[in-house]
């Protein structure tokens, strides 16, 4: 199930980038679970990853590989998150990164592995191994739509991005594909992303513009308020292309990458485990940002709010419960306004007195929901993006592991 229509989108070549893909049946048969990226020399790569404490040992081993430099390439799998596995996960994402180095004549410090899938099961280490081969021999810079369908776990379709725009009068393009469904909730990034450009970007100012990005996208959506452990979000620049140094044609590069990036997180919330809603929650009138973000997440991590939601039940008062569940300071209630797509639910801290119930029932059984609050206590405004919680996704995640 999954909100909306959205077909993956053609995807130009980067140069200098190539990708490739196996079925190395890491946790079923005959689907692809195995991702290669190969980037040119020089290509400079950034990355933010998951802040739980509980972070897998792929999420290790890349941030090690990282601070290394020059890495050559990206070693996803699906099926297995290698978490929860101590020393002996190191061990086997290291010998990940070894085998396919010793195939392709880098170092093992060149490789960058992710993984995703269950968490606390070995890593099938001699399928991934197995799998590498095929994978290898499938690169080409046309395979988006196969990596993206390669690093989905319970996602029901593949997600991607791109933007192609002109910069100081040269073409810069910029693709990106993500998958994640369940297990989500922004702390640096959240789920997997893999993003590239052509341009050459300084390695530092490269990690700047993700890290800023991120948090004006993924650090923006919640499904189910969990942060995985295996959450990594990476940006390569493979530098054939435009060099962008100005302020200018950065400030051009940012806005671009932001469109991917959002468009890639708000993905993500349409293809939530059961969803059936796309909900938009805008704080509005809030004493500051930090304050905006606190109630906006309130509301969209609330499962009271959440099932209301599937059920299109207009029961405002649990709106009213998670914007005052926030601790701030000398909060006058009566101040609060909220609407759900025009309608005018509450004012003055109060059941509105235009307000009826059946309009707000038809608002509430529409596919796509803008809730806006407004604080009235200043000039901030923030913006989050979640879906609704049904009976499907106790379901798939009752029946995860079988």
């Amino acid at each position: 199930m999954a909100v909306g229509n959205a077909h993956f989108p053609d995807m130009p070549r980067i140069e200098g980038l190539r990708l490739g893909t196996a079925r190395a049946g890491i946790k079923k048969p005959d689907r692809r679970d195995l991702v290669i990226f190969e980037l040119t020399e020089g290509s400079h790569v950034a990355a933010t990853f998951t802040r739980n404490a509980f972070c897998a040992a792929p999420v290790h081993v890349a941030r090690r590989h990282l601070a290394d430099g020059a890495p050559r390439y990206l070693l996803i799998n699906t099926g297995n998150a290698n978490a929860g596995t101590g020393e002996q996960g190191m061990k086997d994402a290291l010998a990940c990164c070894a085998a396919l180095a010793e195939r392709t004549g880098q170092l093992p410090e060149q490789v960058l592995p992710f993984s995703t899938g269950v968490i606390g099961e070995p890593l099938p280490v001699e399928r991934i191994r197995g799998g590498l081969d095929e994978a290898l021999s499938s690169l080409d810079d046309g395979q988006w739509q196969a990596a993206a369908e390669g690093i989905m776990t319970t996602d029901t379709r593949p997600k991607g991005a791109t933007r192609t725009i002109t910069i100081e009068g040269q073409p810069v393009t910029i693709n990106g594909i993500s998958k994640g469904a369940g297990m989500i909730c922004p702390n640096m990034a959240t789920m997997l992303a893999f993003v590239a450009t052509d341009a050459a970007i300084r390695h530092d100012t490269l990690q700047t513009l993700l890290r800023d990005s991120v948090n004006r996208s993924f650090n923006r959506i919640t499904i189910d308020s969990d942060t995985s452990t295996n959450d990594a979000c990476t940006l390569v620049a493979t530098g054939r292309g435009a060099a962008l140094e100005s302020d200018e044609a950065l400030a051009q590069f940012a806005e671009a990458l932001d469109d991917v990036l959002l468009t890639l997180a708000q993905a993500i919330v349409r293809d939530g485990e059961g969803a059936t809603k796309f909900v938009t929650v805008t704080i509005e009138e809030a004493a500051s940002d930090e304050e905006a973000l606190a109630v906006a997440f309130s509301v969209a991590h609330s499962p009271l709010v959440k099932t209301a939601l599937y059920a299109s039940d207009a029961n405002w008062g649990r709106l009213l419960m998670a914007v005052g569940k926030v601790p701030i300071s000398d909060f006058d209630v009566s101040q609060v306004a909220i609407d759900i797509n025009g309608v005018i639910i509450a004012r003055q801290g109060g059941r509105a007195q235009e307000y009826r119930e059946e309009a707000g029932a038809a608002v509430m059984a529409e596919e796509e929901i803008n809730i806006t609050i407004h604080l009235g206590r200043g000039t901030a405004q923030e913006q989050v993006w979640t879906s609704d919680l049904s009976h499907d996704y106790v379901s798939i995640n009752a029946d995860y592991r079988s």
